[in-house]
């Protein structure tokens, strides 16, 4: 492990036990970046109480235990221990890093197994703004926690059952099975389901025929299940062409939708009333999780089974969590999901751990989205206040993009090559650098912005480090010379590279996309520094010097370019 925080926490916590004893070498050194030193170890001031001792004393005496340590220890004020490490340190630990191919990036052992829930629009209806984070962000988690060597099961829990589908089916067979399909594929979900919904509401024989289309969806009549696979196919056709402009991982394979858990409901119900942890209330069969009261103070039921004997998302989710803990034996179950569920989740993982579903060995997270906004600070809707469909704001995306690249002077064929991958990675972007269960304004103009903490400036930022190889005539992979940050900029990025693995760790640890961001921002903005300050290819800088900035340039652009990867965001060679 290159990371200095890792080494130097590991290295305090040493001198802790030699200090004052093993049952201290566990204490946390509470070591944060400082802008006296590269370090501060602030763990004196919480120890002095315990220990009965002035806190400048006990700083005093850890101080003492570093001093073979590889830079300065100095104390400051009542207690705190300013670390600064040697230019040669840092050079050594960047050296390993530019021959790791991974960029300092472990794997985790054992690897372990990490179901991933996320995007799951409902297949009644379009894709629209509020399925753009639920996929992002957990296709960002599925990247990340894939290169640190865990096992990963992507699930796309589509809603695909259900009542609807009885009059979605009927619609079909009114309009003609092409004509239907046509529409699906067009994106035109939602007006089917609209369509459909107005003879529902306004015509009785068609209302009769819906119901009991239901009643045969339900039993599995084949002619039934044959005309819903006609509107799956078609309806996920078009979901794919989606997920295929966004770039995200999700396939046809990682589909669990609703019906695939449909002959698991019954059973579910049954097992939870055997073993009396759900019970009758006022005819629906009901759990009831500790803690959860409602405004009268009474218990909170979680309904698995209604009073008329349908059943509902709660069923299905807990049909869910008892496959994916038997069967698909997972370790870790994230629910990409939004922030207005976080009572339904925690509600659920309650029961499922009272019903012994869910070990405390097995973690479930509800990682909650914060809603999109528009610039009126309200959810983001169309003038008419309907939805917004995706489809059309990905392609708007696009042409905004390529209007950006216009006015920075670009030529058409440029334009044209990375106008999808810049407005992709700005939509993309915006979204992970804010924390997930935040809301959000989305704003075009300021996320396709060439300055500041955006999709653009960090795909320019790769570009321009390309670009300097391009110039040097260099392979950025056989710029392998020793680095030696002789200059303040040159060791301020040396030393932010060094952090890249256990970064990466503690994103996917955290299920936090935008640590991410954040570390790149930083990173590429220390780089520009650096790029100002250090001339690179310039006649008059010496071959060594040169050679060792070509290096930091190389390693610079292999921890950004794999960082941007793992978010999704798609980098252009050249901008």
């Amino acid at each position: 492990m290159t990371d200095p925080q890792f080494v130097l926490t590991e290295r305090v916590r040493r001198a802790l036990g030699a200090a004052f004893g093993a049952e201290f070498a566990d204490a946390d050194p509470l070591i944060r970046p400082s802008q006296f030193a590269d370090f501060q170890a602030n763990v004196a001031l919480g120890l002095a109480k315990r220990l009965q001792r002035q806190p400048r004393e006990v700083a005093q005496a850890i101080a003492a235990e570093l001093a073979d340590f590889p830079g300065t220890v100095e104390i400051s004020g009542p207690g705190f221990l300013n670390i600064t490490l040697d230019d040669g340190w840092i050079a050594e630990q960047a050296g390993q890093l530019l021959d790791d191919p991974r960029a300092g990036v472990g794997q985790i052992t054992p690897p372990q197994t990490v179901l991933i829930d996320y995007s799951a629009p409902n297949a009644a209806k379009e894709m629209h703004v509020g399925h753009l984070r639920t996929t992002i962000v957990g296709d960002s988690l599925a990247r990340i926690h894939e290169h640190l060597g865990n096992h990963v099961v992507r699930q796309n829990h589509l809603g695909d059952w259900g009542t609807p589908f009885g009059m979605l089916i009927e619609h079909l067979l009114d309009i003609g099975e092409a004509a239907a399909v046509a529409q699906l594929e067009a994106g035109e979900g939602t007006e089917f389901y609209q369509a459909a919904r107005v003879k529902f509401d306004a015509e009785i024989a068609f209302k009769r025929r819906a119901r009991a289309r239901v009643t045969t969806l339900q039993a599995g009549d084949p002619d039934t299940m044959r005309l819903w696979h006609v509107f799956m196919d078609a309806t996920v056709r078009y979901f794919n062409k989606i997920y295929s402009m966004l770039g995200v991982t999700l396939t046809d394979d990682d589909i669990a939708g609703e019906s695939m858990y449909n002959p698991m409901l019954a059973t579910t119900c049954d097992d939870l009333q055997a073993s009396g942890v759900a019970t009758l209330s006022q005819g629906a069969l009901c759990l009831f999780p500790p803690g959860f009261t409602g405004s009268d103070d009474q218990p909170l039921p979680l309904i698995i089974r209604k009073s008329d004997g349908g059943y509902g998302y709660a069923t299905t989710d807990m049909a869910a969590i008892r496959h994916r803990v038997d069967d698909v034996k997972a370790d870790r179950i994230l629910y990409i999901v939004g922030a207005d569920q976080a009572l339904h989740f925690q509600m659920v993982f309650a029961a499922a751990r009272q019903a012994g579903w869910l070990p405390e060995t097995v973690s479930a997270e509800h990682v909650q989205i914060g809603m999109m906004l528009g610039a009126d600070g309200r959810r983001f809707k169309t003038r008419s206040g309907e939805s917004v469909k995706l489809m059309e704001l990905l392609t708007e995306a696009v042409d905004r993009a390529k209007a950006a690249i216009a006015e920075r002077g670009y030529d058409e064929t440029t334009r044209d090559e990375i106008a999808h991958d810049v407005g992709m990675g700005a939509v993309k972007y915006a979204d992970l650098s804010i924390s997930h269960d935040s809301e959000y304004i989305f704003d075009f103009d300021r996320m396709l912005k060439f300055q500041g903490n955006t999709g653009p400036y960090m795909q320019y930022a790769t570009a321009r480090i390309r670009s300097i190889f391009r110039k040097g005539g260099v392979d950025p992979a056989s710029a392998t010379a020793r680095i030696t940050p002789d200059h303040p900029a040159e060791r301020a990025l040396a030393l932010q590279l060094l952090g890249f693995g256990a970064l990466v760790e503690q994103t996917a640890a955290l299920a936090e996309p935008h640590r991410m961001c954040a570390y790149l921002y930083e990173t590429a903005s220390l780089f520009s520094t650096f790029y100002e300050e250090c001339p690179v290819l310039r006649d008059d800088v010496a071959a060594e010097t040169r050679a060792s900035r070509l290096a930091l340039c190389s390693l610079t652009l292999r921890v950004l370019e794999t960082g941007l990867g793992l978010l999704g965001v798609p980098v252009p060679s050249r901008m």
